[in-house]
């Protein structure tokens, strides 16, 4: 082997029941560079690298370590190895504070009159201060886990493998909760640690990301190594064809709306949140059926807050809410789900499934308790959840690896996100609200999505979209309502703006 290679994953076999998750992949990597891993939701990236990480053991091939053969036993043997790994959904105790989180595990101690040892926690924090300015991740490790944004949770991640020395760091899908401009100063980041020596593995799907960090870029399809490619030397869209296995377009094609009865009315909306803050202000707009009504804004001006008060999940402290002329401002979740709403939350693990519990269970969360799932006496059908969750899998495309039968958690999160995706869209709501609907997945599952909501439009629907992607606004809206600080600035046919006009009305440039 050449010395040259930090990392070598040699022939990697790795077979979970029903599936082959790794079949035979050989990769190298240069001490140094940002190497990508890209790849279809459920291609075998991310159990590639936990088995780099110690989580998991090859059933068959070799790894190699700076030159070295090793049998990476746990994720410990990998920290001695300085190998480090950021997850896709983070790692970390919420009522624990940032520096109580970084050094767990590792906690420096002092003796206490002499004799009795005790956590060294003020020279933790100090430790960890200079770090985090060293790296440009300043953080404050006072603070709880619980009080601070996604973004913030990524940089104590980040900062627990440097604490540890790591030298090979991998970052699993680290974009897909940030905001755009969160993302930018994460790639940011990830140059800086490459500047300083570290190398870096990035498991991706987002191509743009790839084409602004990566030096070589791995593309692995039905867990298969297809290509390794130059980044500089290869296009979006050569990539996005091989990950995908056919043509990409990364157009949307749609035909113009043909609005119908106003579907959704709401009037004068306030939201407050928990602090007794008003989020939403005063917001006022209406969907017809036939058209897609995308809101557009900065994470955190209040979007999220209006979807969850049409859906149930927030109360509502001023203003109504009609569906098809009834007021449901007061409706139960349930009661308003019946009446006709689809809700796509924004996070998918926390609101929009059981973790612990099947495919099939979380496909019929929202019908199991009507015919044909269950009879008159309450008695639950099993082969009508089986015969369901089978139609699901094969319309959406859903990849898991025991069918039905298989634990949601185990599952990727683009496949968790295409099972709520067929879920709500199953019910046939006249009202179907997405928000963040392709955040965490790839290029084709995006298409594909797109292709959906807009089919549902054709149909007669009421689309409620809200996304921080504007590419994915713009691709897809009849309308669009921009909202800035919790009031919505603009709202106008989406053909009567432009990309600059709607990041001024989300940065509260203009006004009315």
């Amino acid at each position: 082997m050449s010395e040259q290679y930090i990392v070598e994953m040699r022939n990697i076999t790795k077979r979970f029941p029903g599936i082959t998750a790794n079949d035979n992949v050989t990769i190298q990597i240069k001490k140094g560079e940002i190497y990508a891993l890209l790849g279809e939701n459920g291609a075998g990236k991310s159990t590639l690298m936990s088995m780099l990480f110690g989580m998991y053991e090859p059933d068959e091939g070799e790894i190699y370590i700076r030159g070295q053969k090793v049998n990476i036993s746990s994720p410990n043997h990998a920290t001695k190895l300085n190998i480090g790994m950021v997850h896709q959904h983070f790692k970390l105790v919420s009522n624990y504070t940032i520096g109580e989180n970084i050094i767990m595990g590792m906690e420096p101690t002092k003796k206490f009159l002499g004799l009795f040892p005790m956590v060294d926690l003020k020279k933790a924090n100090q430790e960890i201060r200079d770090l985090s300015i060293q790296y440009g991740l300043e953080v404050d490790p006072t603070q709880l886990i619980e009080n601070v944004n996604v973004s913030i949770q990524q940089r104590v991640e980040i900062l627990k493998m440097l604490y540890r020395e790591a030298e090979i760091l991998i970052f699993d899908e680290p974009t897909a909760v940030l905001t755009p401009q969160e993302i930018e100063f994460l790639l940011k980041i990830i140059k800086g640690l490459r500047d300083n020596g570290k190398t870096i593995i990035l498991i991706t799907h987002k191509l743009e990301e790839i084409k602004q960090v990566a030096d070589r870029c791995a593309i692995l399809n039905r867990g298969k190594l297809i290509d390794v490619l130059d980044v500089k030397t290869t296009s979006t869209k050569e990539m996005a064809n091989l990950m995908v296995g056919r043509e990409v377009s990364f157009t949307t094609n749609k035909k113009p709306a043909q609005f119908k009865d106003v579907i959704l009315e709401v009037k004068d909306l306030c939201v407050k949140n928990q602090d007794n803050f008003e989020v939403v202000k005063h917001a006022s707009f209406s969907i017809h059926g036939g058209e897609i009504f995308a809101i557009a804004g900065v994470s955190g001006n209040g979007q999220v807050e209006i979807a969850d008060a049409i859906a149930g999940l927030t109360k509502v402290s001023n203003g109504n809410i009609f569906l098809n002329g009834v007021d449901i401002t007061n409706y139960s979740i349930r009661k308003r789900t019946l009446e006709g709403i689809s809700y796509i939350p924004e996070d998918r693990q926390v609101y929009g499934l059981v973790l612990d519990f099947s495919l099939k269970d979380n496909i019929a969360l929202k019908t199991y308790y009507q015919e044909p799932f269950s009879s008159k006496h309450g008695i639950l059908n099993q082969a009508k959840f089986e015969e369901y969750g089978n139609k699901l899998i094969e319309r959406y495309d859903i990849r898991s690896s025991q069918g039905t039968m298989t634990q949601v958690r185990s599952m990727s999160g683009g496949n968790q996100q295409k099972a709520i995706i067929g879920r709500e869209i199953e019910l046939q709501s006249p009202l179907m609200i997405f928000v963040q609907p392709t955040r965490g997945l790839d290029i084709g599952a995006i298409e594909n999505i797109h292709k959906q909501i807009i089919a549902e439009r054709d149909k007669g629907k009421a689309i409620l979209l809200i996304s921080l992607e504007l590419d994915e606004i713009m691709n897809c809206a009849d309308t669009i309502g921009v909202i800035y600080n919790g009031e919505l600035q603009k709202i106008a046919p989406a053909a009567s703006l432009t990309t600059n006009q709607v990041g001024e009305f989300m940065m509260g440039v203009k006004n009315k």
